[in-house]
């Protein structure tokens, strides 16, 4: 399967940061923390595939996903890069990172460790995926819908970011819910038998979180032996868009 031409935002001017969203998210989620970074570097915001504004396919892997991001690289004619990602795309970024390590400078990743993870999404992907949207005409109905099984409002609205219009004006999703199911075991895995990164690498948790443990940390420094992992006490999964200042600062250092 050849990569996809993805959706991508720029800011600013400099070395290049590539940041990656995780599953249900788009660019749109880190645009506020990419332009404060952008200060004093090029920020490349970007939507993975079967999400955003980016193109739909069956195939969907961290293999296929990291291929189209090294293909955006090419595109944009970056020899190296700083690249970021959170959870999925976090697993996407590390990736990367271990198979073609001459084209990532430096790797920061948000919350999530290169393991096998239980999958806890599935009551999300059932709501999502009963949303009728030849009966509904107002996002409040979709939003109301998606309560009574997403009683947390946070969560909903965050995955209300994923609404769009079609063609024909009608509401639906951007992400691609039913490949996303489809292949939802095999994000919740992480490819097997890489070498080790041996550059510097950050990895950000959330004191709050279950994502990124002390077990999942031992494996996590096998495949990059020169990790450090910083910890945001006060915040859960959504690390930076909990506790933005903090993770500003960690990310910043991590940079510098």
């Amino acid at each position: 399967m050849p990569a996809l031409p993805l959706n991508y935002k720029v800011f600013g001017s400099g070395e290049p940061l590539i940041i990656l969203h995780g599953l249900f998210g788009s660019l749109d989620n880190w645009q506020t923390l990419g332009r404060k970074w952008s200060i004093d570097r090029q920020v490349v915001l970007v939507d993975q595939r079967n999400h955003g504004r980016s193109p739909h396919a069956a195939d969907f892997g961290y293999e296929e996903m990291a291929e189209d991001v090294l293909h955006l690289i090419d595109n944009l004619s970056f020899e190296t890069i700083d690249l970021m990602g959170h959870s999925m795309g976090g697993k996407t970024a590390m990736y990367l990172a271990l198979t073609r390590p001459e084209r990532v400078r430096n790797l920061i990743i948000a919350d999530v460790a290169p393991v096998a993870y239980e999958g806890g999404h599935a009551k999300i992907f059932d709501a999502l995926q009963s949303i009728d949207f030849s009966l509904i005409n107002r996002r409040e109905e979709i939003d109301e819908q998606l309560s009574h099984a997403i009683p947390d409002t946070s969560v909903r609205q965050f995955l209300m970011k994923g609404v769009t219009r079609d063609e024909t004006k009608e509401l639906s999703w951007k992400f691609n819910i039913n490949a996303l199911w489809e292949h939802y075991n095999k994000i919740l895995t992480f490819p097997e038998d890489l070498k080790p990164y041996k550059k510097s690498a950050t990895f950000i948790r959330g004191g709050k979180s279950n994502y990124v443990t002390e077990g999942h940390w031992e494996s996590t420094k096998m495949l990059f032996p020169k990790g450090k992992l910083r910890t945001i006490d006060s915040a859960g999964h959504w690390l930076h868009a909990e506790q933005p200042k903090d993770f500003f600062d960690f990310v910043t250092k991590a940079l510098a």
